[in-house]
């Protein structure tokens, strides 16, 4: 009786040990919207079509790096449905689309949509929802704003530290500089703006002489570069995406204008900005980066840009890779794909931020040596270091240290 007793405890005990081993492993892969045991989908905003289609390209890169992945074998199995749409740099549109990701495709989260006004419309949206705005693309530092916005995160630099950054390089190198600011009329251009100015702290007011804002809807912003040069600046800021930052400077160098030149980081691609404005009118032109420049020979032997080059050789072949916009969305996209990895088979919402929110010195094959993205519950700025540069010949050349702009929550 004992023995039969013994034998009988022994299998309950084996048959919950199994129930418990099948509970636990089926316990551990966990799924919001959008995510299954084949699939996760992705939903991203362009602006495919209007005033900033330059950008475009980054919703193809990723689309790109996405494909590669998938052929890959996909994430821990599951192959990624990126669903990206055009807004048109249009912030009703953007909502629109938004909605339609969320509510239609029933995408796990939302990434890289482009553009401050954009994020800036659908931020709300997606908060009230908690549906992932993940690694938003623009330095709006308003989107690291963790405590009030929990599922929205930036990716790049944050504009206020870029803008800070150029303050601080020419209290140094042209302390008595008159300076003339031409700046986007949103909230890219006003952050940017807002940054210099707090790096200038008490000289702003003496330093900064004129200010010039545009919309995105001008055509052409030849008339306030000359009202511009009218002054007695000698240094020139601006802050301005790629079709305003090429006219600029095509502009000031057909005026015969010399200021010290410092333009924006997201208006200083190789491939969109200073090809088209002309390499002859662009240099000594200076700005700030935290990636390599694709079109640059020297990264031609870096093990990362090795990659970067064998990706853009076999899925995206048709893609520039002087083109900043090229290398801004290889980065981003690996960046997700890291997050996802981390994210293992617990794919809820919830998990993705607190993944998102838990990088530890990251770095995508495209970011410059000693630039990493870096996160934590109270950190929703993943990089936040730049590196100033010169632009000569055909290419940007780095100078100085990596420096750091931190900002607090």
């Amino acid at each position: 009786m004992p023995a039969n007793r013994s034998r009988a405890a022994l299998t309950v005990a084996a048959t919950f040990a199994f129930v418990a081993a099948s509970s636990a492993a089926f316990a551990q892969k966990k799924y919001d919207t959008g995510a299954s045991d084949t699939e996760i989908k992705i939903g991203n905003i362009m602006p495919y079509s209007g005033p900033a289609s330059a950008y475009g390209v980054i919703g193809k890169m990723e689309d790109a790096y996405f494909k590669m992945i998938n052929d890959q074998g996909g994430i821990n199995g599951r192959k990624i449905n990126y669903i990206t749409y055009d807004d048109g740099y249009s912030p009703p549109k953007a909502v629109e689309q938004a909605r339609k990701l969320v509510e239609s495709d029933e995408v796990l989260f939302i990434a890289s949509a482009l553009g401050t006004p954009s994020n800036s419309a659908i931020m709300k949206y997606m908060n009230s929802k908690k549906v992932p705005q993940l690694f938003v693309a623009t330095g709006a530092t308003k989107f690291g704003d963790y405590k009030d916005f929990p599922w929205t995160m930036g990716w790049q630099p944050a504009y206020q530290s870029e803008g800070r950054i150029y303050a601080a390089y020419l209290l140094k190198e042209k302390p008595d500089a008159k300076i003339a600011v031409m700046y986007q009329n949103d909230d890219f251009g006003k952050d940017l703006l807002k940054g210099l100015k707090d790096g200038l702290g008490a000289k702003a007011a003496s330093m900064i002489i004129a200010e010039e804002s545009y919309e995105v809807s001008e055509p052409t912003i030849e008339s306030h570069i000359v009202k511009l040069k009218s002054t007695s600046a000698d240094t020139f800021v601006s802050i301005t995406t790629p079709k305003f930052a090429a006219q600029a400077i095509k502009k000031v160098a057909e005026l015969g204008w010399k200021p010290v030149y410092i333009q924006s980081n997201v208006g200083a691609s190789v491939g969109s900005v200073m090809k088209p404005a002309g390499y002859e009118n662009g240099q000594g032109i200076l700005s700030a980066n935290y990636a390599k420049d694709g079109s640059d020979p020297s990264w031609d032997n870096d093990e990362g840009m090795k990659k970067f080059y064998a990706f853009l050789a076999k899925y995206a072949p048709g893609m520039d890779k002087n083109d900043g916009s090229v290398v801004y969305g290889y980065g981003q996209a690996q960046t997700i794909v890291q997050v996802l990895k981390q994210a293992g088979d617990n794919l809820t919402r919830e998990n993705i931020m607190k993944q998102a929110a838990s990088l530890k010195a990251f770095a995508p094959d495209t970011l410059l040596p000693g630039v990493t993205t870096t996160t934590s519950a109270t950190d929703f700025y993943p990089i936040e270091q730049l590196q100033m540069q010169r632009f000569k010949g055909e290419k940007w050349d780095l100078f100085g240290p990596i420096i750091a702009g931190q900002i607090g929550g």
